[in-house]
């Protein structure tokens, strides 16, 4: 079971070349912040726009970089079947501690297609794997008792709900079990997520505020809700202004605000606009981050 907050990594460049020294750097902050474990080469991570060769290197730095001290949760998704088969397996035996699998984006498969592709991954490896479940950018959307037919095979864990359909996190732990490992992966629905019964969150704001976001996730975890509530009042203005242009450009020009990376993403795309930038501001100053 994978609880807590984990932060869905951004993947520092310097001149349109991975910057390894800042992801080192950046990942040991993450764990140094509290972060209670990380997830490489995600969406955050610009994925779409790494080459194989890219991805797996990532993977394999946030690994040794990581050295066990939190999970790591490695993406590994494609809209290829193959392709998704080839970077589980290298995750794996790369030693990552679970797969974050996404939903094949633009082919569109049925319900009765992406149960096969799960299962083709899940038969070709060993590793846990948790679906990502993200319906904006993939069209697609699995559903429960998709999900619960996957949970019967032997290394599907749980989901990445990147839905922002509350009622759904109750529905999942009534149909699949609470065995069933639930994730968010909406920042600004976490804290009722946790209410209705998820077991943590894969969060894009944890990159840029990791003490405050694993405050917030340990104290859902404690049933403290009260408290949990107050910090969420504080890390909401920066969950709306990181997504008021295409993740991760926002986050990645938060992060160089704080002086964690270059403020680098790779086209299609770009460097968000001087509006987005004063608002962003605003956030990281509410959050005391500047």
């Amino acid at each position: 079971m994978f609880n807590g907050v984990f932060t869905a990594l951004i993947t520092p460049f310097k001149d349109n070349q991975i910057d390894e020294q800042s992801f080192r750097s950046f990942i040991d902050f993450q764990i140094k912040e509290g972060i209670h474990g990380v997830v490489p080469v995600g969406t955050t991570g610009e994925s779409p726009t790494l080459s194989h060769d890219e991805h797996k290197n990532a993977v394999e730095i946030c690994i040794d970089q990581v050295s066990k001290r939190v999970p790591v949760i490695a993406g590994t998704g494609s809209n290829n079947t193959e392709e998704a088969i080839d970077l589980t397996i290298h995750a794996q035996e790369a030693g990552a501690d679970a797969a974050l699998v996404v939903t094949p984006y633009y082919n569109k498969p049925t319900q009765d297609g992406m149960y096969a592709h799960y299962e083709a991954i899940s038969k070709a490896s060993k590793i846990p794997i948790i679906i990502y479940n993200i319906p904006g950018r993939s069209v697609i959307d699995m559903t429960n008792e998709t999900m619960l037919k996957l949970f019967k095979l032997e290394n599907i864990v749980g989901v990445k709900d990147a839905t922002s359909n509350i009622p759904r996190v109750y529905d999942a732990k009534t149909k699949i079990g609470s065995n069933f490992n639930l994730l968010t992966g909406d920042d600004a629905t976490t804290l009722a997520f946790m209410l209705y019964g998820g077991h943590g969150a894969i969060s894009v704001t944890s990159n840029i505020a990791p003490k405050l976001c694993s405050s917030f996730m340990n104290n859902c975890m404690q049933n403290n809700y009260e408290e949990a509530s107050r910090i969420n009042d504080i890390l909401m203005p920066l969950h709306s202004a990181l997504f008021i242009e295409s993740s991760p450009g926002p986050v990645k020009y938060a992060a160089s605000k704080l002086n964690l990376c270059e403020d680098e993403v790779r086209l299609p795309l770009i460097n968000i606009s001087e509006e987005t930038k004063a608002i962003v501001d605003k956030a990281l100053k509410h959050a005391s981050l500047l």
